[in-house]
């Protein structure tokens, strides 16, 4: 093992670390505003306890996620700085929207947010909760659209080997970046619903309140339409592989040679016939290119090296991906047919939706790593290496030492997190103080 090695399980772990809280935050923030939205709209009491309670560990989730999200940076500078001298100047700009834009709106209104109750008048302190939230997915949208430059860099050119952007707007309307935010997004929705869902199973168990009741209901219908959402983008995001990033399409599914009419894999050795070539070019005898005829055309292309990434991470993280999310998708959609008509939750249902919670989290998280390996060699699709991208002279035992400590540090993080969203939810939600004589005569002067 050398440098290279090193710095990327390095960049691997702490980033898997951190988007574990990325989908959390995104999804939960809208799932918080809507719930005040109905308190809102409705002035029942259970919908301000639940706000109040989703929204401390919506606090929570956001904050380890600023902290792990910047160690992130520290990598570019210490084991990545030839990629960040090649890709500066293209994500300068979105990534200076996410930070100015997208992030001081989330954190801004956030702040007011929590310390605006019985503050600020009952509207201003609505919008505030559904800035934040908003900011929080325009803060994803800069970010995956960086991401997908790398995938398929465009409005750009190399000057004096470095990429200088000629068209922003062309990097923001990234037809990877179109299909890709959508299909993250609606994953985020996925891991935050099976949250909701698997914090309620447990309050269900205990006490069967309307209140959880309500709360699990929302999960259940904010899952099954985020499903829907990522089913649908992930079939355009196929076909984007089979134009963009033939090679990942191939290793994903595990096919060596060329094949008309390519079948969809389950496991090695099992198939459905045609599938696959429907799936990428929307023809079922149409031909799909295999990694052995890909690495050819790229080593005529590029020069000599292998081109393949690392088949059985990239194979098995596709499967990954589409049989936990479908498990959490099709559990939320059986939980909706059971409880229709206001039926009361199975037990044994309530049990399930805390034993799936770990389930979106780890196809995230495989979708992460068929994402970010399967465009390896590449850093940038085309134009940069990853051998190339790593900082020059940097040494197998410096990377060793800033690993181990990352180690420990987010190790530190995550028993702290765990602790914390373990003793909120035992908790349970916050009875209202009584309020004073003079705002029980005049409520009007509450805000």
């Amino acid at each position: 093992m050398d440098a290279l090695d090193l710095a990327r399980w390095q960049f691997g772990v702490t980033t898997v670390y951190h988007f574990l809280f990325v989908p959390l935050t995104i999804g939960l923030g809208i799932f918080v505003a809507g719930l005040q939205t109905a308190w809102h709209r409705t002035g029942k009491e259970h919908y301000l306890k639940l706000t109040k309670f989703f929204g401390k560990l919506f606090l929570i989730n956001f904050a380890m996620g600023v902290v792990t999200g910047i160690v992130q940076e520290f990598q570019f500078g210490m084991n990545w700085s030839e990629y960040s001298t090649f890709v500066g100047d293209v994500f300068g700009a979105p990534l200076a929207m996410e930070a100015l834009l997208a992030f001081f709106m989330e954190s801004t209104f956030l702040g007011l947010w929590i310390f605006g109750w019985d503050r600020l008048p009952k509207k201003v302190h609505l919008a505030c909760i559904w800035a934040a939230a908003i900011g929080s997915n325009l803060s994803a949208y800069f970010i995956l659209a960086a991401n997908a430059w790398m995938k398929h860099p465009v409005g750009y050119e190399v000057v004096d080997g470095k990429a200088r952007m000629t068209d922003l707007w062309a990097v923001l309307t990234n037809s990877t970046a179109l299909a890709q935010v959508p299909h993250v997004i609606g994953a985020a929705f996925i891991v935050a619903g099976g949250f909701v869902l698997a914090v309620s199973g447990y309050w269900l168990i205990r006490n069967n309140a309307p209140m959880w009741r309500s709360a699990a209901r929302a999960a259940l219908v904010m899952t099954a339409i985020a499903g829907a959402v990522v089913a649908g983008t992930g079939d355009m995001s196929g076909k984007l592989l089979y134009e963009q990033q033939p090679m990942k399409l191939a290793s994903a599914e595990g096919l060596e040679h060329a094949t008309a009419g390519a079948g969809f894999s389950l496991v090695p050795g099992i198939e459905i016939p045609k599938v696959l070539s429907f799936l990428a070019t929307n023809d079922f005898n149409a031909t799909v290119q295999g990694t052995e005829d890909l690495q050819r055309r790229f080593e005529q292309q590029f020069g000599p090296g292998d081109y393949r990434p690392d088949q059985a991470i990239v194979f098995w993280s596709f499967r990954v991906m589409i049989v936990f999310g479908m498990a959490t998708v099709g559990l939320s959609v059986l939980g909706l047919w059971l409880t229709r008509r206001r039926r009361a939750f199975p037990g044994w249902l309530s049990r399930a939706f805390v034993l799936a919670l770990p389930l979106p989290l780890m196809a995230v998280i495989a979708g992460w790593l068929l994402s970010e390996i399967g465009r390896h060699p590449w850093t940038v699709a085309g134009e940069l290496l990853t051998a190339s991208s790593v900082s020059p002279g940097v040494t197998l035992t410096e990377v060793a030492i800033s690993l181990t400590i990352f180690t420990l540090l987010y190790g530190g993080l995550a028993v702290a997190e765990a602790v914390l969203l373990t003793r909120h939810v035992r908790k349970g939600v916050e009875e209202p103080a009584p309020a004073p004589a003079a705002e029980r005569l005049e409520p009007s002067l509450m805000y």
